[in-house]
């Protein structure tokens, strides 16, 4: 039976003690897992940061040494690959962080839309961070158009939920979202803090994964703060926002 999953992130990859230099953490990890093979096929979209040559690299290089087969899709200036089998071919599909709205824009122009439902009807696990989260879902909080966070509304709808981002690192998130929800310019929606992740399946979220809590920013105490996502509906005339924490929702 197939299994029609996403994981939308704030995360997924970790820095190491040398300059630049990344390394999966435990959300890119569970989504090699989910895919049930012992070599996946990995599939890079960078398409919001406008296919970005150094983010690329930092990813190839983080897989060094991991049992993947690797490979990315670029869109600019034209696809280096056919968009539908490369997607299609795939056990995990990530798609990196930047402009959401652009990525829309452009995965529109190219038929992407089309393919990326295609692949999650099929199975492909489709994965990614910031950008990368939001567009699988009705919207999200972005800063795609300047420094003072909008609303985005158009996207691929794959999950009928709103989405927020960077939710504890990034100030504007929060009260943009809640706000979004009370007016209805957003569905009920689900957010996550740095470096967590939710995990989809059908439409269903059915686990909070989280990277590793070592790399958790620290309080004054010098305790990690508490990985967590949340879900942030209307109910009556009130917001309200549930903590989900790291296990199975």
């Amino acid at each position: 039976m197939t299994v029609k999953r996403v994981l939308a992130t704030s995360g997924g990859f970790l820095a190491t003690d040398r300059w630049q230099v990344m390394r999966p953490g435990g959300l890119v990890q569970e989504a090699l897992r989910l895919t049930g093979s012992e070599r996946p096929r990995v599939t890079l979209v960078m398409t919001a940061s406008g296919d970005s040559r150094d983010y690329l690299l930092r990813s190839y290089q983080a897989f060094a040494g991991w049992s993947v087969d690797l490979t990315h899709l670029e869109l600019f200036p034209q696809p280096n690959v056919d968009p539908r089998q490369a997607i299609l071919s795939s056990d995990v599909v990530w798609v990196g962080g930047g402009s959401v709205a652009n990525l829309l824009a452009l995965w529109r122009a190219h038929g992407l839309d089309e393919v990326m439902r295609e692949a999650w009807e099929a199975g492909v696990l489709l994965a990614g961070v910031s950008a990368g989260s939001i567009c699988w879902h009705v919207g999200g909080t972005t800063d795609s158009f300047g420094p003072e966070l909008r609303a985005v509304t158009d996207g691929l709808a794959l999950l009928p939920y709103g989405n927020g981002v960077h939710y504890d690192s990034e100030d504007q998130r929060r009260p943009l979202l809640h706000a979004l929800v009370a007016d209805g310019t957003l569905p009920v929606s689900f957010a996550t803090d740095d470096g967590v992740g939710i995990l989809y399946e059908g439409v269903q979220p059915v686990a909070v994964i989280a990277d590793d809590p070592a790399d958790r920013p620290r309080q004054p105490s010098g305790a990690t703060t508490a990985a967590a996502a949340y879900r942030v509906e209307k109910l009556g005339a009130d917001v309200v926002e549930t903590t989900l924490r790291v296990g199975p929702v």
